[in-house]
């Protein structure tokens, strides 16, 4: 009996023991929590000040080629769809009839030379007969009309003979422009006229080539304070395609659409590779001017119902810093006031950080 009691008291006293030693351990200091997160650096350098557009291809110079005379094609000499140069001949047209027309100005004007030639003989004699008295005024005076009236002749022919001549050369169109043409709309043997309304083909200009698109007015006074110092420039970038072309600014509409609030901006492209095809539309992107700013990662600004922040590491710790946001760039945001420029923030892992947390860095995800 006295033995069982012993035991019972020993394991009572050692089961206190335990006990006692367990509440001291959970009133130990809870360690401090430290975050993982990623972070990145706040970095001043050049930036560019870029609006994105939707833009269309047009060309500066299109000419659509018609005939100036009701006769019929005789000649096609060109390749549908290919490059002519200014001056190459196109078109054949049937002159027959204007040739026949020349030469029988040619006969009237040499006749009515002849004749000229008389009436100045007749002239010349009878000034000569009017000095010696043997004739009188009045002969003078109707060979001096007769001369007169052979010049006049003889300058009436000559217009119409280079009328003839003027339209003679209609017969052959030829390129007005360098540039590439569509298919031709006649062939050889067709009966064409002023009055048709197809044109026979279509010439547009392939270099340079204008580019159209829109922009927001609110970037209208910076654009054009840009253009007096010739810095702004745009990109044309075909969708899907990757292959671009960068032009210059050649004109902004002189008014803005009331109704959108934009604003008709044109480029010209030098596409001397042909790359960019009258009526495509194309992805714009007009660089205004280039400004020193500090940019952080997008991901990394976070919003409050007071504004903006980032979480500036120092020290080990993540701290609030207020920033002010004039842009975004290419999933980067450019910093007006809040940074200088060299800043670890946090990227990844904010939503476990308050104003003094304790943060360790963690190597980024890749592709992050």
């Amino acid at each position: 009996m006295i033995v069982g009691l012993c035991v019972v008291a020993a394991a009572a006293y050692a089961s206190r023991g335990m006990w006692s030693g367990g509440n001291s351990q959970a009133k130990a200091p809870p360690r401090p929590r430290v975050v993982s997160v990623e972070i990145s650096r706040a970095e001043r350098k050049p930036v560019p000040l870029d609006v994105d557009s939707i833009g269309t291809v047009t060309p500066i110079s299109s000419v659509a080629l018609k005939s100036r005379l009701e006769t019929t094609i005789v000649g096609v000499h060109f390749e549908d769809g290919a490059r002519v140069k200014e001056g190459d001949l196109l078109f054949t047209l049937d002159a027959r009839q204007l040739d026949a027309q020349i030469a029988q100005a040619e006969s009237n004007l040499a006749r009515d030379r002849t004749q000229l030639a008389a009436a100045e003989r007749d002239l010349k004699r009878y000034t000569e007969l009017i000095g010696k008295g043997a004739t009188t005024q009045v002969n003078v005076d109707n060979a001096q009309t007769a001369s007169d009236n052979a010049a006049a002749t003889i300058q009436a022919d000559e217009a119409l003979r280079d009328n003839l001549k003027v339209q003679r050369s209609f017969t052959r169109i030829t390129a007005p422009i360098s540039g590439r043409i569509s298919a031709a709309s006649v062939k050889v043997g067709n009966f064409v006229r002023p009055a048709d309304l197809t044109p026979l083909a279509t010439i547009n200009q392939m270099a340079p080539v204008y580019v159209t698109f829109a922009v927001p007015q609110r970037v209208l006074s910076d654009l054009r304070d840009a253009m007096k110092t010739g810095q702004p420039s745009v990109k044309a970038t075909i969708p899907g395609n990757g292959r671009s072309e960068t032009g210059t600014i050649a004109m902004v509409e002189n008014t803005v659409d009331p109704t959108t609030g934009m604003v008709t901006v044109r480029g010209v492209m030098g596409n001397d590779s042909e790359l960019l095809w009258p009526g495509i539309l194309v992805n714009t992107r007009l660089t205004i001017r280039t400004e020193e700013a500090v940019i952080v990662p997008s991901v990394g600004v976070q919003r409050s119902q007071t504004g903006n922040f980032v979480f500036v590491v120092r020290d080990g710790k993540a701290h609030v810093q207020p920033v002010t946001i004039s842009r975004t760039f290419q999933g980067l945001s450019v910093i007006d006031t809040g940074l200088q420029g060299g800043e670890d923030i946090v990227v990844d892992g904010q939503l476990l950080l308050s104003n003094g947390t304790a943060v360790e860095p963690r190597v980024r995800k890749a592709g992050a």
